[in-house]
């Protein structure tokens, strides 16, 4: 029998995501992926298997599953109350989810995309390299009320190993890089930008996020007669009222909105996780910069598993406390012994 997940319940916006689709900007389509990829890599580490193993993101809110055979899953992403038959697990963390029993994942309690990893990764077809939807240019769809998801061979074992994740759920310092129309602004502008505290406002999605500036728009001359061209996830542009938007991983592919600057992408989770109202402080750092900190980056994501821990539970709340052998070397007491 081969293993499934059953989706008893879907939240409102629940889909399969790995890192996307890289290199297709000619045919007109943006990376897409997973709007948080840094909780892919920490999922990956939990369960020791590939950073670009296929996950389900949940926006906001989870949903009920169930297993038809014993698997092992990982939390991350934004924290979400999770119990499995009713019973509270850790969020970043991995688990053992047993045959039939029933995983509730409920309402973020910070950020806003969480993610549920399984031992082996969902099992979909892949399309032009990656099998993450991408709704925005209609690849993929919504995870429903009775979907049934296929997982692959899991050939590892271990479970019970936790996390600490980088906090990045309440918003928080942003780094940059100049853009093409980064010269095109004042100083007064720039400054303003990086002196100011700018708010998520209510319209975001995998597509883009608004922000509010605290001393209203930006503006530049001519902004109107900027040439439409390639624009990628990360790219703040400034729309004819001034406001900023952050492009996220299904946004369009060009655009003629003047980019006052563009997000470093190792620092683009923190937008994709900030909260409605969420306060992001923007600065910029020259392109020298901005490599080493991807390069740091890079690394370190892909050390993450040295950095997982065993996750101690507490004995009094474990149901299965008796099928655990919690001291090496116990024996029963009628067992021949060599040389006695």
């Amino acid at each position: 029998m081969s293993a499934k997940l059953s989706i008893l319940r879907a939240g409102p916006s629940m889909t399969l995501q790995d890192m996307g689709r890289p290199g297709q900007l000619a045919l007109g389509l943006s990376r897409g992926g997973a709007a948080d990829r840094l909780a892919l890599a920490e999922g990956a580490a939990l369960l020791g298997q590939p950073a670009d193993t296929l996950a389900l993101e949940m926006a906001a809110l989870g949903g009920e599953f169930q297993a038809n055979e014993d698997m092992r899953i990982a939390l991350t992403g934004a924290p979400m109350r999770a119990t499995i038959d009713g019973e509270a697990v850790v969020w970043n963390a991995s688990h053992r989810l047993p045959a039939g029993a029933r995983l509730s994942i409920g309402a973020a309690t910070a950020g806003c995309y969480g993610y549920l990893h399984v031992g082996g990764g969902f099992a979909a077809d892949p399309f032009l390299g990656a099998a993450s939807a991408h709704l925005a240019a209609g690849i993929g769809t919504l995870l429903q009320d009775g979907d049934t998801l296929a997982i692959g061979t899991d050939v590892g074992s271990e479970t019970n190993r936790m996390i600490e994740p980088e906090d990045r759920f309440h918003g928080g310092a942003v780094r940059l890089t100049p853009s093409f129309q980064t010269h095109l602004f004042g100083k007064a502008e720039l400054d303003r930008l990086q002196a100011e505290p700018l708010h998520r406002a209510a319209r975001a999605n995998r597509m883009g996020v608004a922000l509010t500036p605290q001393g209203g728009g930006y503006h530049i001359e001519g902004g109107r007669n900027v040439v439409s061209e390639i624009v990628l996830p990360g790219d703040i542009q400034i729309t004819g009222d001034g406001m900023p938007f952050v492009l996220m991983v299904e946004c369009q592919t060009t655009g003629g909105y003047p980019r006052i600057g563009t997000v470093l992408p190792c620092d683009l989770p923190r937008v994709a996780q900030a909260p409605a109202g969420a306060e992001l402080r923007f600065r910029f750092v020259d392109l020298e910069e901005a490599v080493d900190m991807e390069r740091a980056e890079a690394k370190r994501r892909a050390e993450l598993g040295k950095h997982c821990r065993p996750l101690i539970r507490d004995p009094r709340l474990m149901r299965d406390l008796l099928s655990y052998n919690l001291i090496g070397g116990v024996v029963a007491g009628n067992e021949d012994i060599e040389g006695v």
